[in-house]
């Protein structure tokens, strides 16, 4: 069989690597860091949520970016700094809000296909991973956010997703711990939460098992597509010293989140990608008092723009705000900071005393489709920009690119994936 570089070791480049082993390809997984999912996929939220399916392109969220644009505390923060690459993502994605419907009711379906791909990888692999099947709870604390969701929702009950609104009291019924005012919510109960770390360490060992090599501590340098796809990539020695080597393979699929544009670019492919930042805090629950206060049923707050996913009995995870601030990794108090205080406040007898605070950088494609699929040259193809929803999709988009790339070989099977990776390219 055909051997295939993946770059990148996130989420997406190991259910990729392991949707292709499972159809018999020679996989070979490049990876910057030293060691797979220490990158975006290493703090989320943690949601799987197909109920948070829902594109960003509307108006509104243009409107809220520009009131926000000096409020450093923002939950949508756009840096005032203009950049070439921020102007064009941005005129595409204010081009794409006519595609709202459209693009929600797409993501919607692909949110529901992918837990099944992903539930049977946990249960195959027997990887634990903090799972908790106790369903979304979206919350709202006035009418007027109430009545637009319930236009939300009409889309997301038409993509298939099992999801109902609740009153106040069904609110706290759900999960009790919550403390606070509402005017009502929804609730998933097929939605999810796990942590991704754990997953993506679980699944790249057992990709490891299955004949997968994984090159780590290598950063790409160079690609070409001549006859092979030549991949040029350099490690540093811990006494510094930079060894370039060069693998070739038959194809490449680039999973490389935020860096999959500057590669695109090499490849003779335009990706219009943007870093968009996320931030998160794992509040640890050392005492039986915080463990009993906090909850397990996940939170979206709506207003806060804040998600919450409980990660076993001694981990409380809080994550969220968009940052519009191009490559920037930096972890800002004042960023991290209104977790802290939103923590504090829904949930007051949680202890605060051990956060720990991370930034992750979203790839956020403008019209917020992943790119999937061929790229322009023979052997190349794409599974990255899913922005806020890689470890929600990214099951089923792995088996959509294994099955385009099987399509290329002349091993392919399934017509409907192809569809599909022809409909989110």
């Amino acid at each position: 069989m055909p051997h295939v570089v993946v770059i990148g070791a996130g989420i997406t480049g190991v259910t990729t690597a392991y949707a292709l082993l499972n159809r018999g390809y020679s996989v070979t997984v490049i990876e910057r860091q030293r060691y797979a999912g220490m990158e975006t996929s290493f703090a989320n939220g943690g949601q799987l949520s197909a109920s948070n399916a829902e594109v960003w392109n509307s108006w509104s969220t243009i409107l809220k970016g520009m009131k926000w644009m000096l409020k450093r505390d923002a939950p949508l923060l756009m840096s005032p700094t203009p950049t070439w690459h921020k102007c064009l993502w941005l005129g595409e994605f204010i081009f794409n809000i006519k595609n709202y419907r459209d693009n929600t009711l797409e993501i919607t379906r692909l949110a529901i296909a992918a837990r099944k791909h992903l539930f049977a990888i946990a249960e195959r692999e027997s990887i634990e991973f903090d799972h908790e099947r106790r369903g979304i709870l979206h919350i709202y604390r006035d009418k007027q956010s109430f009545e637009h969701a319930l236009k939300v929702n009409a889309i997301l009950v038409e993509g298939g997703l099992d999801r109902r609104p609740v009153t106040a009291a069904e609110v706290k019924s759900i999960e009790p711990t919550l403390h606070g005012d509402f005017f009502g919510g929804f609730f998933t109960p097929s939605d999810s939460t796990g942590d991704i770390h754990k997953f993506v360490s679980g699944l790249a060992r057992a990709c490891e098992r299955r004949g997968a090599r994984f090159v780590l501590d290598a950063t790409v340098r160079r690609i070409a597509r001549d006859g092979a796809c030549r991949i040029q990539y350099s490690r540093e020695t811990p006494s510094g010293v930079t060894h370039v080597d060069e693998i070739d393979a038959d194809s490449v699929v680039v999973c490389a989140g935020s860096a999959s544009r500057d590669l695109a670019a090499m490849l003779g492919d335009r990706l219009n990608v943007y870093p968009v930042k996320g931030y998160s805090i794992t509040v640890h629950l050392d005492d039986e008092r915080s463990q009993k206060a906090a909850p397990w049923v996940s939170l979206l707050d709506d207003a806060a723009k804040i998600v919450t996913s409980r990660l076993g009995a001694g981990r409380f995870r809080v994550a969220g705000t968009a940052e519009f601030n191009g490559m920037n990794r930096d972890i800002r108090q004042d960023r991290i900071r209104p977790l802290v205080d939103w923590t504090r406040t829904l949930f007051p007898s949680v202890d605060t005393s051990r956060v720990v605070p991370w930034a992750g950088l979203r790839p956020m494609m403008p019209n917020m489709m992943p790119r999937v699929g061929r790229g322009r040259m023979p052997g190349v193809f794409y599974n990255t920009g899913h922005g806020h929803l890689g470890w929600t999709l990214s099951a089923a988009t792995a088996e959509m690119v294994a099955e385009c790339l099987a399509s290329e070989f002349g091993t392919g099977s399934n017509e409907r994936l192809r569809l599909e990776t022809k409909r989110a390219t």
